[in-house]
């Protein structure tokens, strides 16, 4: 397949038969993370221009599935789970735990991890942040923005997250 080896190529371009070729000899590994602390990384980063969370919130709103940005679209979009057939799925928030056993699974030394922040610390920081920032929107927009990742809360487990109430 000569398109195999072309860097601009999108993996939707190649058909079932080619996929299945060119992704066959990989391990695949997708990250998740829930959408509503993908918004709150991606808005206290800067990537937002807006002053205040619920003004962010609705820009993303507005920019809709086709014109939003990578660091907001839904996941289910961008990594195509039913296209793709991952070997693992790790979780942002039990992300030392799950890499720990990909390490494992690779043969390579699970103690080679960094020491930085615990699994547990993740979660407790994204459940108050979620918490403040979730509090800010008004109900219409809690509602769209559920809406909005309907598929991503669907796909992957992120039964705590604020959106899937």
């Amino acid at each position: 397949y000569r398109r195999l080896h072309t860097r601009d190529t999108r993996l939707s371009e190649f058909n079932q038969v080619e996929r299945k070729v060119m992704l066959g000899s990989y391990t695949k590994v997708l990250f998740v993370r829930d959408p509503f602390h993908r918004l709150i990384a991606t808005f206290l980063q800067g990537m937002g221009i807006s002053p205040s969370f619920s003004s962010f919130v609705q820009e993303v709103l507005d920019s809709g599935m086709h014109n939003g940005s990578v660091a907001w679209k839904p996941l289910v979009s961008l990594c195509r789970p039913c296209l793709i057939q991952y070997d693992y799925v790790v979780m942002f928030g039990y992300l030392r735990q799950e890499l720990g056993h990909l390490l494992h699974r690779a043969g390579l030394p699970v103690g080679s991890l960094p020491p930085e922040l615990t699994d547990s610390q993740v979660q407790w920081t994204y459940r108050w942040l979620s918490e403040q920032m979730f509090s800010e929107l008004s109900a219409q927009q809690k509602k769209q923005l559920s809406h909005f990742y309907r598929w991503d809360l669907a796909a992957f487990p992120f039964s705590s997250s604020f959106l899937s109430n």
